[in-house]
């Protein structure tokens, strides 16, 4: 197995909020590009939230405090 190095890790998820964010829409109509951008939302969300973690081994587990404010 790979060794684990959080930062990086963290800093992945990072990228991905900043990529989702920049994306642009497919060329979708209706119920489908709903769809989409409810699932670019939630990518979004999820992403940004483990991306500002901050983390702790406790235990031999790592543990993630997200904090909800700003």
């Amino acid at each position: 197995m790979a060794q684990l190095n959080v930062d990086e890790f963290l800093a992945r998820f990072r990228e991905r909020a900043a990529a989702v964010r920049e994306r642009g829409i497919p060329p979708l109509e209706g119920e489908a590009r709903r769809a989409w951008i409810e699932s670019a939302e939630h990518d979004f969300v999820d992403y940004s939230l483990v991306g500002r973690a901050e983390w702790a081994l406790e235990d031999d587990a790592l543990v993630l405090r997200i904090p909800l404010k700003d």
